[in-house]
């Protein structure tokens, strides 16, 4: 698993990871019923405090992503729950779309890139 993390980004860390892992899912390259390095592993593999590892675990239990098992650890399933998981979207994209139509983005613009964006998420899927 490859992650990128930004330590002079103003996201936190924990945030990044997880948002590498839920890109991780959405392209494949995690596969639900895949364990993720243990706690410890990951913070050392990436070089954080085990804490924020964990930090990013919880999200994503919470979110519904993984699931953490004293035995196996964290590992990746999906708890789909579309309503959710839509209103959750609704919520983050108007926060984005808000900043876009203040630096005077045009909605054909906005348009293109969630399609670009989705299409790079396809395109990784089938190239696997």
């Amino acid at each position: 698993m490859f992650l990128q993390i930004d330590f002079n980004s103003d996201e936190a860390i924990y945030i990044q990871l997880r948002n590498q892992i839920i890109i991780g899912i959405a392209t494949e390259s995690i596969r639900e019923g895949d364990p993720l390095p243990s706690v410890r592993q990951m913070a050392d593999n990436i070089g954080i405090n085990m804490h924020t590892v964990n930090k990013a675990y919880t999200v994503l239990k919470q979110e519904g992503f993984v699931k953490l098992d004293r035995r196996k650890g964290a590992v990746v399933s999906l708890d789909v729950d579309k309503i959710q998981v839509l209103d959750e979207m609704r919520r983050d994209l108007s926060v984005v779309l808000a900043r876009g139509i203040c630096k005077n983005v045009s909605c054909e613009e906005m348009h293109q890139l969630v399609d670009e964006i989705f299409q790079s998420f396809i395109k990784d899927q089938r190239e696997e």
